[in-house]
């Protein structure tokens, strides 16, 4: 018997989802106010200046500067060649050390790049090379093992720009976006020519001034991978397009802050629930859009965008699961977006070209609510969306659509509120900065979750073993591991009967794992069968490592509330009625 199952993970290649974003489990970290305490905010945003590349360098004579460029213009073979000639002459060289970190990181070798960064540590106990170990670490999923190399060599007086950049980095994903902010400017102070430092702090630019950095970035040799440059060229479209648009600020017109809806049944056969829609009023036409916490923004199928008068205003490639060449597809603006009784005005969709590629008329991802207290109860079968606690120093919190990521290609996570576009009238009460996560009374029982981009990474522990990162995905119809994981866990076998589809078609090789035993928030769930294939492409993406997805089998048993705002979620088990 052949069995599908479905995974709609959303990836669009625009600049809204080729982020890195993480958060950690377990409270606040020991060293939130630590560095990121002392760490000055910069007064006014300065024009970002890209490095000058020489055309022509004698490797023989500096073979670390030709490493160094060959690094920075993706020559990676050549940069390899390079930093082993360093090392020919002074073996217990850090830098060349943790160049080829560094260049194994970007050919997504990542065992090979640990193996290098602990080799080099075994010659010479460089703070250099504990930065490279910290970058290592962030990318296997060990949060706090990379945090505590970065705390590490920050308090022992090193001013490393990266440990910098990379404590911003997790405070960002522990959604304590005024801390990231402070470590990033602390970065950029330090380092104002590094590229993955540039790449995160432009955001305190202009449009103009954005559109000015990507045109000098874009137009020189860079080490970035070809999906990352597409996003980046697709980015700099949309800022472009953006110049000729009015100003648009997805707002809510109507009175009410809440509301309840119905979930509506999506069925793979009469007898059995993959997942469940909610009706949603584009424009006045009415669809059925697949709520996804493993998507983002508001995916519409092109038949309905066209009845909904939906055009093109930049363009966009989407990208998920499985082996086919990504769709198409175009940002647009719709005038109006009724969910429940709420409507919204203005907002931005973006719309696949792709016929049939979703079987609904679109996706909605959780991340649209991330202004409102999210409650998925899916025994009730009811969406609730109703205010989040207010702040102590909180007069009216602002309420909107977050319908695309407020990140760019390479650059940090989300702030706590969206980002409407530049130059959209704000409230005279809306706070102007990012701001760290709040947690209310009431909800400190909540797990606490790390926050990539739109995707939350919730710690989960397989069996006795140590926590690892799963994300949560209504999207996808059953709970899955990482091949790798499933075969250090348990027994794992060929399943030649069971595909797992996607965005991007089906996954080339399935395997089912024996039982495993998840532990996550306060559950605990015993799995037979479960299905295991290759995620280090989703990981490369997301920027860590994913060991797994709690899917809907396991989540549809659940009442789910989420707040995006603070990378918190509660999970209670509720029988149905």
């Amino acid at each position: 018997m052949l069995h599908v199952l479905r995974l709609y993970t959303l990836l669009l290649l625009t600049g809204a989802g080729l982020m890195w974003g993480q958060g950690t489990a377990g409270g606040q970290s020991s060293t939130s106010n630590g560095p990121g305490a002392a760490a000055p905010t910069a007064a006014e945003p300065r024009q970002v200046s890209t490095p000058n590349v020489p055309a022509v360098f004698d490797a023989g004579n500096d073979p670390l500067s030709a490493a160094i460029i060959h690094y920075g213009r993706g020559e990676f073979a050549a940069a390899i060649e390079s930093y082993n000639l360093v090392l020919q002459k002074n073996p217990k060289s850090p830098d060349a050390y943790a160049g080829l970190t560094r260049v194994y990181l970007k050919q997504k070798q990542v065992d090979r790049a640990f193996d290098m960064a602990t080799q080099g540590l075994k010659v010479t106990d460089s703070q250099v090379l504990h930065v490279a170990l910290g970058e290592v670490y962030f990318r296997q999923g060990l949060i706090p093992e990379a945090e505590r190399e970065w705390v590490k060599v920050i308090n022992q007086g090193y001013p490393s720009a990266r440990a910098y950049l990379g404590l911003a980095k997790i405070r960002s994903v522990m959604s304590l976006y005024a801390q990231a902010k402070e470590l990033l400017n602390k970065a950029h102070d330090l380092d104002p020519t590094d590229r993955d430092i540039q790449r995160n702090w432009i955001r305190s630019l202009s449009r103009a001034e954005q559109i000015k950095f990507w045109e000098d970035y874009l137009a020189s040799p860079t080490n970035d991978d070809a999906e990352t440059r597409i996003g980046m060229e697709h980015h700099l479209a949309y800022l472009r397009a953006l110049q000729n648009e009015p100003p648009h600020a997805c707002r809510l017109v109507t009175q009410i802050p809440s509301t309840e809806t119905q979930l509506e049944r999506i069925l793979t056969d009469p007898r059995h629930l993959r997942g469940y829609a909610l009706a949603v009023a584009l424009n006045g036409k009415k669809g059925r859009f697949m709520f996804d916490t493993g998507a983002s923004g508001i995916l519409v199928d092109q038949s309905l965008a066209k009845k909904a008068g939906i055009t093109a205003v930049s363009e966009i490639a989407i990208g998920g699961i499985g082996d086919k060449p990504r769709p198409g597809g175009f940002n647009g603006f719709a005038k109006s977006i009724r969910i429940g009784e709420l409507e919204f005005q203005d907002c931005r969709v973006s719309v696949i070209e792709k016929r049939s590629v979703l079987g609904d008329d679109g996706l909605i991802g959780g991340d649209v609510f991330s202004h409102f207290l999210v409650d998925i109860d899916f025994p009730q079968e009811k969406l609730r969306l109703s205010p989040l606690p207010r702040r102590p120093d909180e007069k009216a919190p602002e309420v909107t659509l977050q319908t695309a990521e407020s990140a760019v290609p390479g650059g940090e996570a989300p702030s706590d509120r969206a980002s409407p576009d530049i130059g959209a009238k704000t409230s005279p009460s809306t706070h102007r900065g990012p701001r760290d996560r709040y947690i209310a009374p009431e909800m400190e029982s909540y797990a606490r979750v790390y926050r990539f981009g739109h995707n939350l990474l919730v710690p989960t522990r397989i069996g006795d073993q140590p926590p690892r990162l799963f994300l949560l995905d209504t999207g996808s119809s059953h709970n899955m591991m990482s091949l790798r994981s499933a075969q250090e866990a348990t027994k794992v076998h060929d399943n030649p009967q069971m595909h797992v589809n996607g965005l991007n078609g089906s996954v080339a090789k399935v395997y089912r794992a024996d039982q495993v035993v998840l532990t996550f928030g306060h559950l605990r769930q015993e799995n037979q069968d479960i299905t295991a294939f290759d995620l280090s492409h989703m990981s490369d993406n997301i920027g860590t490592e994913l060991t797994g997805i709690l899917g809907f089998n396991t989540l549809g048993l659940l009442d789910i509330r989420i707040d995006y705002r603070d990378g918190l979620v509660d999970f209670t088990y509720k029988p149905r009625p």
